[in-house]
């Protein structure tokens, strides 16, 4: 039997609208390197991700400039949705000779002070699980849901709430049949799989792993890689 291999897959053919960038956001400087460039990093310094795989845009125009010494694996094949980007990633996979017992890792672009110990924790807690899972953070702020108008329509109990970052880890063929089902409207990797009626195992990483989405996020990534 052969021993299952882990990749790693990370989705970059957004455009960055909420940044306010006025580019793609994973291109943007953020401590002297574009923030793609960090979170690659992390990974390469992962011993058992034998590959990275970079999915774009078909339309991109950027990355071996912002990236020149990238040596990974890289395809065009992204889609207009994440989950339309990920089953592209996967399918490119596939092609390169990764199998339906394979573990992917799908990382979100970014997700650029992402450190290797923490994917290390998620592979240690994955690896023999029969489903998968994905580092999250436990909920400690009081939730509100709110209305159109900005207005407060419910405290929402914090209870058993997590925050889901990335990576999401699954095997191949249960992540492309999960994604394939949902389609579009998955928001990651864990909630199709979800819907499949699978419990993903939640493992506990730092608030540090956050996503980079609005403008002043930009300045804390800095300071936080800066400080590091």
């Amino acid at each position: 039997m052969t021993t299952p291999r882990f990749f790693a897959l990370v989705p970059a053919a957004g455009i960055g609208e909420r940044s306010g960038a006025g580019m793609p956001k994973q291109y943007v400087d953020i401590a002297g390197k574009p923030m793609l460039a960090h979170t690659l990093a992390a990974l390469a310094a992962v011993p058992r991700v034998a590959h990275t795989l970079v999915v774009l845009s078909p339309d991109d125009d950027r990355f071996e400039a912002a990236l020149p010494h990238h040596q990974g694996w890289v395809a065009r094949v992204g889609g207009g949705s994440r989950a339309e980007s990920v089953l592209g990633g996967l399918a490119e996979l596939r092609r390169r000779g990764a199998t339906d017992d394979d573990w992917v890792l799908v990382h979100d672009a970014a997700r650029c002070l992402l450190r290797p110990e923490w994917v290390d924790a998620l592979i240690d807690a994955c690896a023999d699980d029969a489903v998968g899972g994905l580092l999250a953070q436990p909920i400690a702020d009081t939730l509100k849901a709110g209305d159109a108008e900005g207005r407060v329509t419910a405290t929402v109990d914090r209870r058993d709430k997590w925050a889901a970052q990335t990576p999401q880890m699954f095997r191949l063929g249960l992540v492309e049949r999960a994604l394939t089902a949902m389609g579009a409207a998955a928001t990651d990797e864990a909630s199709a799989v979800e819907a499949l009626g699978l419990a993903p195992r939640l493992v506990r990483a730092s608030m540090a792993n956050f996503k980079v989405t609005w403008p002043e996020d930009f300045a804390l990534a800095a300071h936080l890689l800066e400080t590091k």
